[in-house]
């Protein structure tokens, strides 16, 4: 097969491509022929010990995210067919989702036969949409009628947000972003009911309050986002974008306001709570299929992976990546 290598930790500049042996699925894996991989800020931030994934600056596990065909089953593994077309989250245990072909836990996988979905649009949103409806409903506890407030709008997980929201029966969602991608916001399909500009967001909002924000930014952004909330609020944290780690959140703020902030990191929840993906994955796609996941994609070839992780890292992208493989 053919997929991307990096054999020393750094920078987009230690991504080649290469030719390596077919992987055979062992007992409760699904072989995958990938026709697209979506690239994202979590590959860009941490490093992976994959032999066929980019190696960078802090070694750890990372979600592959692919859509494709099945080519095998293991051992073990039924309700799927050969041929048939799936997206595959990763719990850290599968080969690099950067190659031509990739071995999925079989609970990680969900067919998208029936939605005659892109596979490009799939892989850029469903994963993150699962995320997000995990996040709203086992964390956050979202409910019909609640407000929602989402930082980082475009994002790739944030954007994944106001779909989910949307089909929780969620009355209006907001967003911010910073002021160069606020033309992109103009243009945006997302269901958002109105994105602001992020560094004005408390004096625009002035007046409004929310039941849910979510906040993958930090930082001071994180601190001003309690002045919008009301009492019985929930704010969840789900990432640093800012690079602010020394920013801290006054927990007397949250006592004295009857407010909650909880953490979100899919990675560590879906380890412990495997039986919450494929219900999630299931409302992700109804969602997508729905209308409620359009954003601006780029298309690039997996022998294009570092210009795609150079993108990333210069924050250049108003929407998502993918790379496309057997296509």
């Amino acid at each position: 097969m053919e997929a991307i290598q990096a054999k020393t930790f750094g920078g987009p500049d230690v991504l080649a491509l290469a030719e390596l042996p077919d992987p055979v699925p062992g007992p409760g894996k699904i072989a995958i022929d990938v026709s697209h991989a979506a690239v994202g800020s979590t590959s860009c931030s941490g490093a992976v010990n994959s032999r066929t994934f980019p190696a960078w600056r802090n070694p750890r596990s990372y979600r592959a995210e692919i859509s494709g065909t099945v080519r095998a089953l293991g051992p073990g593994v039924s309700g799927f067919r050969v041929g048939e077309r799936v997206v595959s989250l990763s719990d850290g245990s599968g080969t690099g989702g950067y190659a031509s072909i990739y071995i999925a836990p079989a609970h990680m996988v969900v067919s998208t036969e029936v939605y005659r979905l892109d596979p490009a649009l799939v892989v850029a949103m469903v994963p993150n949409m699962v995320m997000a409806h995990v996040a709203l409903t086992r964390v956050a506890h979202f409910e019909k009628v609640e407000r929602l407030l989402v930082h980082g709008a475009l994002g790739g997980l944030s954007s994944s947000f106001p779909g989910m929201a949307r089909q929780l029966g969620a009355s209006r969602i907001l967003g911010t972003v910073l002021p160069n991608k606020l033309k992109a916001a103009e243009n945006s399909h997302l269901p958002y009911d109105r994105i602001v500009d992020s560094s004005e967001f408390q004096s625009t909002l002035a007046g409004e309050t929310f039941d849910v924000v979510i906040d993958p930014v930090g930082g001071a952004i994180r601190s001003h986002s309690l002045k919008l909330m009301r009492p019985g609020s929930r704010i969840i944290v789900a990432g640093n974008a800012s690079g602010d780690w020394t920013h801290e959140v006054n927990s007397n703020d949250l006592w004295l306001r009857s407010m909650s902030m909880s953490g979100f990191n899919a990675a560590a929840y879906f380890a412990t709570h495997p039986e919450v993906v494929r219900p999630a994955l299931e409302a992700a796609l109804k969602a997508l299929a729905a209308g409620l996941g359009e954003i601006v994609i780029d298309r690039l070839p997996l022998g294009e992976a570092e210009a795609a992780h150079r993108r990333m890292e210069d924050r250049s992208l108003h929407g998502r990546i993918v790379l496309e493989i057997n296509s």
